[in-house]
């Protein structure tokens, strides 16, 4: 289920190695103190909350629209956890890095002896919450970072993150209550910035046109020509043999209506295979977001199908932000909680568990006040 999407301002500034070390161990300590208290899962959950990720950043050296926020704190992450230590593997990246994230799982699945279905269904879910994010919720914002995070057990959750030229947005996903990649896979999305037009085909109010675009694919190319000809037909002023349909406010629609030779034969090779869903037909090589959004418009004007058009985003810190922003990180204080974790959590493993109560009062005790 994805769970969020943050959108973030951006700012320059970069975390100095001296910095990320730190970021590194204290991301560690942090992690191995709530899989010992809480287990796996509740780190998966907690890694899919775009709230808890936030603060974690913070606590980490990050003010709250800080650039690298989010690739910068998986990376520590990545770096931090131990499939052998905490039972949790990161796969992927930022660039060029996220398109290892297959290789990474498989790699990590096999040091977890998971099985080889397993390890597909942790593949299969990384590629379609990328391609989902990026094809079904046309937001404006191109994906450039993915981070999949998956227990020894095959759960997982996802961290990805797109940008546009003024911000960056974060989404979030978890495998707890997954249904349907295509459906309202999210639970909660907060956002900084709502867009004022963002084709969402995840949308319930998108079902029909999901399924009318399922039947148009199925019928052949051939049939879809013809809708686009007679599309073109009624926009230039001739006549149209569809009875009636209704048109959007919107302008841009005749231009996104064309599929190139390169979109005709991906569709010939969908016609061909014929998906048994519209998830099926998503997960299919050549389907991008381009031909997805031509399919949607065509099965909306000819049919009555209509998408959603709605942006589904709705929408303190512990040791300073790198950038001096609110205040400098303070380098003392920060190797301080280093310690008192790794002490904290060592002391825990070996049945002197009075410090760690402590830790645990003083926290409900400073929340409280």
């Amino acid at each position: 289920m994805r769970t969020g999407v943050v959108n973030l301002p951006l700012h320059g500034g970069s975390a100095p190695p001296w910095l990320f070390r730190r970021m590194a161990r204290l991301a560690g300590e942090i992690v191995d103190a709530l899989v010992y208290e809480h287990g796996q899962e509740e780190f998966l959950r907690r890694i899919a909350d775009p709230y808890w990720f936030q603060a974690f950043a913070c606590v980490l050296g990050f003010d709250w629209h800080s650039s690298g926020a989010t690739t910068v704190t998986t990376g520590a992450l990545k770096m931090a956890l131990s499939p052998e230590r905490h039972g949790l593997a990161v796969a992927g990246g930022k660039g060029k890095t996220s398109g290892k994230a297959p290789a990474d799982i498989l790699a990590c699945a096999e040091s977890f002896s998971l099985p080889s279905c397993k390890a597909d269904e942790l593949v299969r879910a990384s590629r379609m919450s990328a391609k989902v994010d990026n094809a079904l919720v046309q937001d404006g914002y191109q994906l450039y970072h993915h981070a999949f995070f998956f227990t020894e057990r095959g759960d997982w959750a996802v961290v990805q993150q797109g940008m546009n030229e003024s911000f960056a947005r974060r989404y979030h996903w978890l495998s707890d209550r997954v249904r349907s990649y295509v459906e309202e896979p999210h639970s909660a999305i907060c956002s900084q910035k709502k867009e004022r037009s963002v084709l969402d085909l995840t949308a319930l109010a998108s079902r029909e046109n999901r399924k009318v675009t399922l039947d148009l694919v199925r019928d052949g190319p051939s049939h879809l020509r013809f809708a686009q000809r007679s599309l073109l037909d009624f926009a230039s002023g001739g006549s149209s043999p569809v009875p009636e349909f209704s048109l959007p406010r919107r302008h841009e629609l005749v231009a996104l209506l064309d599929i190139d030779d390169a979109g005709r034969k991906a569709l010939q090779m969908a016609y061909e295979l014929q998906p048994a869903s519209y998830e099926e037909l998503v997960a299919l090589k050549g389907l991008g977001p381009k031909r997805i959004r031509a399919l949607a418009l065509i099965s909306e004007l000819i049919y009555g199908a209509r998408p959603s058009w709605r942006d589904p985003a709705r929408f303190s810190f512990a040791h300073g932000g790198k950038d001096g922003t609110p205040f400098p990180v303070d380098r003392d204080t920060y190797d301080q909680s280093i310690r008192t974790l790794q002490e904290a959590v060592e002391g825990a493993r070996i049945e002197n568990k009075e410090k760690y109560e402590a830790i645990k009062r003083l926290g409900r005790y400073t929340g409280n006040h």
